[in-house]
Formats: structure tokens, C-alpha cells, sequence
């Protein structure tokens, strides 16, 4: 069966990519702006008048590989899986951690959270579990709502497991837009302006954050098929 990422404009992933990269670097810290993501994922050149450091340039830029293998595995009709987790941190760190593709071996934290991530040696159990419990309560919803609750709780006990030793915002966001896109749900932005809101969710695993969610898929529909239009109208007038 055709997966319906392959309808999708190759200027609409290109935007897709632009604006999960920009936002997704942003909350975490990456000074980068719009225009100058465009110029990376799209031209592979960083504008001479940008101040980004190295760093940021590549959590930028390793957006481009992760999201090509997503494309790729979904394209395949892969299933979500502990190994797949693994290869998407590797791309979004790579150039960037020297354990990237690995489950962390020391403590970590999350600055302001009063909860305690998972332990080195509990980890790999837990992701495992994480994975498993995915793909049952998919294979078992009644409705697309029981998806999307699915796959959002499962991003809020990824946050809270904190499994690497960096990069778990990056990678968790990136995982969100794999299970959605497979599922058939259009692609979830979580805006940097939104950060306060998205990490009270993350907490508090709070209710709301199903319509913080809902809301911006919604929206993301209508991006979706503005794009679709448009290329329509291209092929029309050419």
C-alpha cells in the first residue's frame, strides 16, 4: 500500500522539514532564525550574516539525515522499534555527541522538572516497554482519537525516561512526527513560542495537552492541503 507521505509535495516536505528543525533546535536553545534554517536544509549553506556557532549549525543541519530516514522507514511501512529510536538520535547528533546511537550510561536530569528520569540500567527495559505498549494500544484503538492519545502519551513517558544523554527533546519530536505520519495524522510543529505550554504538558502529563496537540494538527491539515492545491494549480497552468 502506497503510504500517503508519498503524496506529499516535495515543497511541502521541504517546509515539513524547515519548520520541525527551526522550532525543534529553538527549544532547546539554538539561536538560528527561520530564513537561515531555509538556508540550510534547503541551499546547504549557512548565511554569512548568521552568529550560529558550529553546534548550531549542526542541530540544524542533522535534521535533513533524520528526516530522510524517517521518510524512508515509513515509506518501508516500518513499525516504530527500539533500533529505529537509536538511529534517528545517531543522525540528530551526529558531529555533536560522542555516544550518539547509545543509551546513556550516567544520571540525567531535566532542568526544572521535579521528577526523576529513568536510570542508566532501567532504561533499555523501558524503552522497550515503551515501543511494545505503543504498538498495542495502536493495534487496539477503536478510534483515530485513541491513536493520537496513544502516541502523545507516549511521547510525554519518552520526555520523562530521558534515555540519551542529550538530544531527547530533538529526538522525542522527531519520533512524534514518525508514529503520527504512520498512523495517516498529519505532521506535529510544536512551535519554540510554545515551549513553556509544550513542557507544562510534559510535566503534568496534563489533559490539555491532547487539545494543545489536536489544535495544531488541525491547523497542519489545512497547511497540508494549501500545499496540495498549489501544486495542483502548478500543473494546470505549465
Amino acid at each position: 500500500m502506497k503510504h500517503f507521505l508519498e503524496k506529499f509535495t516535495q515543497e511541502y516536505l521541504d517546509d515539513i522539514l524547515v519548520r520541525l528543525a527551526h522550532h525543534s533546535a529553538g527549544i532547546e536553545g539554538n539561536t538560528i532564525s527561520l530564513p537561515a534554517t531555509v538556508s540550510i536544509i534547503v541551499n546547504g549553506t549557512l548565511p554569512t550574516s548568521s552568529r550560529a556557532t558550529v553546534r548550531e549549525f549542526y542541530e540544524i543541519e542533522n535534521h535533513k539525515q533524520a528526516f530522510g530516514r524517517m521518510a524512508s522507514l515509513l515509506i518501508n511501512e516500518d513499525s516504530l522499534s527500539v533500533s529505529i529510536i537509536k538511529e534517528i538520535y545517531a543522525d540528530l547528533t551526529d558531529r555533536l555527541q560522542y555516544d550518539k546511537g547509545q543509551f546513556k550510561k550516567s544520571e540525567n536530569m531535566i532542568i526544572g522538572a521535579e521528577f526523576q528520569t529513568a536510570s542508566p540500567e532501567e532504561t533499555p527495559v523501558l524503552v522497550t516497554q515503551l515501543v511494545d505498549n505503543l504498538q498495542y494500544r495502536l493495534e487496539t484503538a477503536k478510534t483515530n482519537e485513541d491513536k493520537l492519545l496513544a502516541i502523545l502519551d507516549t511521547h510525554i513517558q519518552f520526555e520523562r525516561i530521558h534515555p540519551f544523554s542529550d538530544g531527547n527533546g530533538r529526538t522525542g519530536r522527531m519520533i512524534i512526527m514518525y508514529s503520527l505520519l504512520k498512523e495517516g495524522f498529519p505532521p506535529l510543529i510544536i512551535e519554540k513560542e510554545t515551549k513553556a505550554q509544550y513542557v507544562e504538558f510534559l510535566a503534568n502529563q496534563d489533559v490539555e495537552g491532547f487539545q494543545f496537540a489536536k489544535k495544531r494538527l488541525d491547523r497542519e491539515k489545512k497547511r497540508m492541503h494549501a500545499f496540495q492545491n498549489m501544486d495542483q494549480e502548478q500543473i494546470k497552468y505549465d
